[in-house]
């Protein structure tokens, strides 16, 4: 079928498809199988036909970091190509839980936690998607209607040996741990999911593998065309090392300031930058590879091209003049020798809120709220740059925040 699809296209049609291949293949990790989205890519293009996109969402993390964008990012290009996104909420799924990646069964969501982990996600996708053009999906329609005999009839068609190739199952196995019956037909259900939308291509993360192939063992025994699994990398934090997560304190959310965001990505490592611009920005494949291949020769500078990358992620979050203020303040702080080549980074355990003059003294910058209030007035205290003004103003604590007492002092506060 794929060679008689892509044997009827036009030299411009072929040449859309290379196009649309070059751009999906961007960042991703595998595509299984890659002939098959090359067939469904043709197809489409000789019907008009758009294909639909799936992405699960189990909403038991509602605050979307840079690390969610990967898949988001991925599936805005099949938007923009004209492709049908479907999200999916698991609202039914979601009070089973997910059992990836865990050594024990997950907690399950109420009622109330799937609707507002579900309105906060489509709040915040919509800077990244066009939320006009997505179908909003939530498998209550159809699981919860299943019977009993209708549930068993599932199940029967996939094995137990086939579920215990998971490597979590695998692994709590052999350490004697215990799983409940229950957590087999997370997989079955989200491979039921894939029968009833239909769904042509779906898109997760590399630790959702097993989940988005269930979708097509489901769809090829129901007699339906198999979807494409297409998995993207997981995206390192800020330390250059664990996923990026809200818990190891290494994110970077795409509801920060725009100073804040452009300041944490400059704290990023180096040998990221090429993945971060693969993976969480707008650049075009050409565009990238030309940035990788002067990194490489030495014709761009790494410091230059990791302020790219920074004014490009503010400028996607926040606009174009809100990125080029966070760039001029960066460079006033950083760049100017307003700071120290080293600066201390404190983890805060306190309040969100707090007064400047108590924020100082709990930090041993100054000894006493006096001495504060004097270097206040004397315009000695600045914040991320910008020279606090009165003694009397609260302080929002957010991961980045720079404190400088004077020109000795100067402390980096993240988020416990």
């Amino acid at each position: 079928m794929m060679a008689d699809n892509v044997n009827q296209l036009s030299a411009e049609q072929l040449k859309e498809v290379n196009r649309q291949m070059t751009l999906y293949r961007q960042g991703v990790q595998d595509i299984i199988p890659p002939e098959e989205l090359e067939n469904k890519i043709a197809r489409s293009l000789l019907t008009g036909v758009p294909l639909k996109i799936k992405l699960g969402l189990d909403p038991s993390a509602p605050d979307v970091h840079l690390g969610h964008t990967v898949v988001l990012n991925k599936m805005r290009q099949f938007q923009d190509n004209g492709h049908i996104i479907q999200l999916l909420i698991g609202d039914f799924t979601g009070k089973i839980g997910d059992p990836t990646g865990k050594s024990v069964a997950r907690k399950p969501l109420t009622d109330e936690e799937v609707s507002h982990n579900a309105k906060t996600y489509f709040e915040q996708f919509s800077k990244v998607l066009d939320m006009k053009k997505v179908e909003l999906h939530y498998n209550s329609s159809w699981l919860a209607k299943l019977n009993f005999e209708e549930v068993i009839k599932l199940a029967s068609k996939i094995t137990v040996a086939r579920l215990l190739e998971r490597d979590d199952f695998d692994e709590r196995m052999a350490l004697h741990k215990p799983i409940s019956v229950h957590e087999f037909f997370y997989p079955i259900m989200q491979g039921y999911d894939s029968v009833v939308l239909e769904n042509d291509i779906e898109l997760g993360g590399t630790d959702q593998h097993f989940n988005i192939l269930m979708g097509r063992h489901f769809q090829e025994k129901e007699g339906k065309e198999p979807q494409v699994a297409l998995l993207m990398p997981l995206l390192e934090g800020l330390d250059g090392n664990d996923k990026m997560s809200k818990s190891k304190n290494n994110y970077i959310g795409i509801d920060e300031k725009p100073t804040d965001m452009y300041g944490k990505t400059m704290s990023l490592p180096d040998h990221l930058m090429i993945k971060y611009f693969q993976l969480i920005t707008d650049l075009s494949p050409k565009e990238v590879d030309s940035i990788a291949k002067g990194l490489e020769s030495g014709e761009r500078h790494p410091r230059d091209e990791k302020m790219r990358l920074a004014r490009t992620i503010t400028r996607m979050y926040h606009g174009a003049e809100a990125a080029q203020h966070a760039e001029q303040q960066f460079i006033s702080v950083f760049r100017e020798g307003n700071l120290p080549k080293y600066v201390t980074t404190v983890v805060w355990e306190g309040e969100e809120h707090v007064r400047i003059t108590e924020l100082l003294v709990i930090l041993n910058m100054l000894p006493s709220k006096s001495e504060a209030r004097k270097m206040i007035e004397n315009n000695g205290v600045k914040l991320s740059g910008e020279t606090v003004k009165s003694p009397h103003d609260t302080v929002t604590i957010q991961d980045g925040l720079i404190i400088q007492v004077g020109k000795r002092k100067t402390v980096r506060l993240a988020r416990a």
